[in-house]
């Protein structure tokens, strides 16, 4: 197995985040480290990983809440990925004010992804896949090594990401979910931003909100 997984359930909006390693090299990542930094840094620990890199699929408070708690803790900082598009919802605190929130945003984003990119953790490589609709920066992240896909708020088990938030569009999230998820092998897992995993056949075929075709 090249690529560890563990995931956690946190904050005010239930959301998951995922802390990922390379289990020879040790190096993890956070995907949306969603909140309580502390508890995803004491799994790092508990497994002696090293905590390099933040990774956002967007910018939403829910799923950046923990980092300024984590990136506190390390020396040297992870690096923190994000869109460009997303940038200006991370510098509004991801929109935490707008829900009753305050929080820290954590260190600022210094890799801007790009659709296309890969993000390399040990022998995985992540591909990075712009899939606007719930944010105009919202990526998501492929590992095809792996068979799982990291799908942030685009899609969830039988449901999908909310477009009624400032920067939502209905119809480029159907257009990101058509294109960047439903052409991904069916057995590709989704472990998405809130809710059961789930997987691009089952999805294809059950979700009422996009048909596959």
């Amino acid at each position: 197995m090249s690529l560890e997984i563990v995931s956690f359930t946190l904050g005010p909006a239930v959301t998951n985040a995922y802390l990922v390693a390379d289990p020879e090299t040790k190096e993890a990542a956070v995907i949306d480290p969603a909140w309580d930094g502390h508890v995803i840094l004491a799994e790092a620990q508990k497994r002696g990983w090293r905590i390099a890199h933040l990774w956002y699929t967007h910018a939403h408070f829910d799923h950046i809440g923990g980092a300024a708690e984590i990136a506190d803790a390390l020396n040297p900082l992870p690096l923190v990925a994000l869109h460009p598009a997303d940038h200006k919802l991370w510098m509004a605190q991801g929109g935490a004010p707008l829900f009753g929130f305050r929080i820290d945003p954590g260190p600022e984003p210094a890799i801007d992804f790009v659709h296309g990119m890969e993000m390399t953790l040990g022998g995985s490589r992540f591909q990075v896949r712009h899939a606007p609709g719930h944010t105009p920066g919202l990526c998501i992240l492929y590992v095809p090594s792996a068979d799982v896909l990291f799908s942030g708020d685009l899609i969830f088990q039988g449901s999908v990401g909310r477009t009624d938030l400032p920067g939502g569009d209905w119809e480029a999230l159907v257009t990101s979910i058509r294109e960047q998820v439903y052409t991904l092998p069916d057995q590709t897992r989704i472990l998405s931003g809130h809710g059961p995993e789930t997987t691009v056949g089952e999805e294809k075929k059950y979700n009422p909100f996009v048909s596959a075709g």
